[in-house]
């Protein structure tokens, strides 16, 4: 899909995430990346496990034999590859340019918006920046689907925006997804959308080893556990928000040179927007193309959009939120912004256009 040492592009021509519901809502041809049979199947279950990468999980087949013996392949997902961005256009079968939810931190008129959390510096901002006004596109085709989730989301800012309409149905363990989804099938549901984010919170705390392959084989686990009890005639077809890379300690505090041209930044530690002071926009690019042309593409806001990362339209709301140069980390860095607080050190990030990260399985079968 690229050449080596190019950014690996999401592919929304074809074979990406934004693909997945239209598909298995709407679709009167089967595209030839989704597993075969799914749209016969009398009811499709799509079950995303966030940060479960293409890669990650085909150098591991002895953890997750389950998973790879399914049907299927590798698809893109979105840029930046970040759950906010890519559940968001799962959800909408929309790029981010069209719905404007650009990533996990967003830059706002009065600051910056955590999108996951729904906050900025002065607390709650659903009042301040109306989720769905900030995400105005339908979700789900507006169909109206169950969705089985965390039973805590359910009125966080990022679920309004990214799930709005849906019938959700929340639980509260890993036994609790598998029983609400086999529930909804067995109640003639045709189609069931569930989350499971262990595996990107186990490799955002421990990276990619021990701990992480524990939680891969408890997820492969749990596709077993629906593939058993989903009743005959049900598509099971397994996807995931974007990949890991291990960063670790090797985060790049920005030096004087461009810190001194900056107004803010946003985005995350691997595409990370930076904000010129007015008129210091040129000054910026030279800056960072200088100083980080060999760990990261550089790229400014414009050759990022006709470069069509964000997909083919960008919205003006969504435009407005970008900054002005883009760091999208090549190697295996991340770059600091010191507004930026995480409560616990990130071993495992994502958010770049590297293999590892923009690849994700689309994998099924039909029980």
């Amino acid at each position: 899909m690229s050449e080596q040492g190019n950014p690996l592009a999401p592919d929304y021509e074809n074979a990406c995430i934004t693909h997945l519901v239209p598909a298995l809502l709407e679709g009167t041809a089967q595209p030839d990346w989704l597993p075969a049979g799914m749209l016969e199947a009398d009811s499709v279950v799509l079950l995303v496990l966030d940060g479960l990468g293409w890669n990650q999980l085909r150098s591991r087949p002895t953890a997750a034999p389950t998973m790879a013996a399914l049907d299927g392949g590798p698809i893109t997902t979105v840029a930046p590859s970040t759950t906010a961005a890519a559940l968001t256009s799962i959800s909408t079968g929309c790029p981010p340019g069209e719905h404007g939810l650009l990533g996990y931190r967003v830059a706002v008129a009065d600051g910056v918006l955590n999108t996951l959390r729904w906050n900025t510096a002065d607390g709650d901002a659903r009042s301040r920046h109306d989720p769905a006004a900030f995400q105005p596109l339908d979700c789900f085709g507006a169909q109206r689907p169950p969705v089985v989730t965390w039973k805590a989301f359910a009125d966080s800012g990022f679920t309004r925006a990214h799930l709005a309409g849906a019938r959700l149905t929340g639980y509260e363990n890993r036994s609790g997804l598998v029983d609400n989804v086999v529930d909804l099938v067995a109640a003639h549901e045709p189609f069931v959308y569930a989350y499971w984010d262990g595996i990107d919170h186990t490799a955002h705390e421990f990276g990619l080893t021990g701990r992480y392959e524990e939680e891969l084989a408890e997820c492969d686990q749990m596709v077993a556990s629906l593939l058993d009890r989903l009743p005959p005639g049900t598509g099971l077809l397994v996807t995931a928000d974007h990949g890991q890379v291990h960063v670790g300690d090797s985060m790049i505090e920005l030096p004087h040179d461009v810190t001194t041209l900056l107004s803010g930044q946003s985005g995350e530690a691997r595409f990370r927007w930076l904000h010129a002071q007015p008129g210091a926009s040129r000054d910026l690019e030279t800056a960072s193309r200088e100083i980080f042309g060999e760990t990261a593409w550089v790229r400014t806001v414009d050759e990022v959009i006709e470069a069509g990362w964000l997909g083919p339209e960008v919205t003006p709301a969504a435009r407005s939120r970008l900054g002005d140069v883009a760091l999208v980390a090549r190697d295996g860095v991340g770059f600091i912004d010191p507004a930026e607080v995480i409560p616990i050190a990130l071993i495992g990030r994502h958010g770049s256009l590297t293999p590892d990260e923009m690849l994700v399985p689309a994998l099924g079968a039909v029980v």
